[in-house]
């Protein structure tokens, strides 16, 4: 498959700066299979268009503060996102605008200038191993200094922004427990506590499992075709509780509803024809047409990037044709895209 089949025009207009005061009043774009029908509901409708017994699977990861600021000693800013930190007081973070530093070059923090972080080693694709000043767990010092990591197609201030308590509230799902992630699992933002309680009324079951969204799901496709695209891998854990109730759900032939592309992954890297067991580790499946779904039956998602690899999972479930053709739907209905975006249900 080529990947200049996943491209679609949009006008920026379309693309949500900021969330819906109430989370459950975005649109929700109906999609059935079965028919090739398209309706235009509210989420809120949810529990309504679900069936008694289906399984929603969601994914209780936690986005962390994850961007932050550096200085060079010549007044020049740096921005950072952190990946990850393999022991405590070094972080492995994504820093642009460095360029180039020499080993032991010494960075210091916008937020508190006592703090420094020293480059210690570059690892390509502007991702380096730094040491920070203070050995303090990096989610303690996050939760101080860091902003929260919204992709780049909402427009902020560098520094700080107003709206920089807003996305500290609304960049994150109401059932969020993990911490670990550098962006949202977006499908997930729609839900309140008060939608949650109408699920439950409605018969609707419900499993937790986590992936931590990284950094690499907002890449595009940058080859020709999708198959010689390298894909990100990113880890995920399935506990015990959510196992079984997975398994419950196969035996009862209930339907399981993945709630966003990140449990999607979660559950379709899991064996075909065998039982779920608890188990962690790392998943790097790409899902895109033609591919065989082996366990999600249906998919809550928002809607995503041109030449991206979640809307080449879209398509693989939608088949291409009628991806393009839902798109250009919601186009012309004027759905608000991406992050703080519109959502669909595909069934």
């Amino acid at each position: 498959m080529r990947t200049d089949e996943l491209d679609f025009d949009l006008p920026p207009e379309l693309i949500a700066q900021t969330p819906l005061e109430d989370r459950s009043a975005s649109r929700l774009l109906h999609y059935v299979r079965a028919s090739g029908a398209i309706h235009d509901r509210v989420f809120s409708d949810l529990p309504s268009l679900l069936c008694p017994g289906d399984v929603l699977v969601f994914n209780d990861s936690k986005v962390i503060p994850a961007r932050f600021s550096l200085k060079k000693t010549t007044g020049g800013q740096i921005e950072g996102l952190f990946l990850c930190e393999p022991v405590i007081g070094q972080w492995l973070a994504l820093l642009r605008g460095v360029g180039q530093p020499a080993q032991g070059t010494i960075l210091h923090f916008d937020s508190d200038p006592s703090l420094r972080a020293t480059i210690l080693a570059g690892r390509g694709r502007g991702e380096f191993l730094i040491q920070i000043s203070e050995p303090i767990p990096a989610l303690d010092l996050l939760n101080g200094i860091g902003r929260m990591p919204l992709p780049p197609y909402i427009r902020r201030r560098k520094q700080t922004d107003e709206r920089d308590s807003l996305d500290r509230a609304r960049y994150q799902t109401v059932y969020a427990d993990s911490p670990g992630a550098v962006a949202a699992p977006t499908a997930g933002l729609h839900f309140t506590p008060d939608l949650l309680r109408r699920l439950d009324d409605a018969g609707i079951g419900r499993v937790l499992i986590t992936l931590h969204v990284g950094a690499g799901t907002f890449k595009p496709i940058s080859a020709d075709s999708l198959a010689d695209h390298p894909m990100h891998a990113e880890s995920y854990s399935i506990s015990p509780a959510a196992a079984e109730a997975l398994n419950r759900a196969r035996t009862d032939s209930r339907r399981i509803v993945a709630v966003g592309t990140t449990s999607a992954r979660v559950l379709e890297s899991q064996p075909p024809d065998q039982r779920f067991i608890p188990t962690q580790g790392q998943t790097s499946i790409f899902i895109y047409p033609p591919y065989r779904w082996n366990h999600v039956g249906a998919l809550i998602t928002n809607f995503h990037l041109p030449r991206g690899t979640l809307i080449a999972l879209v398509a693989a479930m939608t088949g291409l044709k009628e991806q393009r053709r839902i798109y250009e739907h919601a186009i012309a209905q004027h759905y608000r895209f991406f992050s703080y975006g519109d959502a669909m249900l595909i069934e």
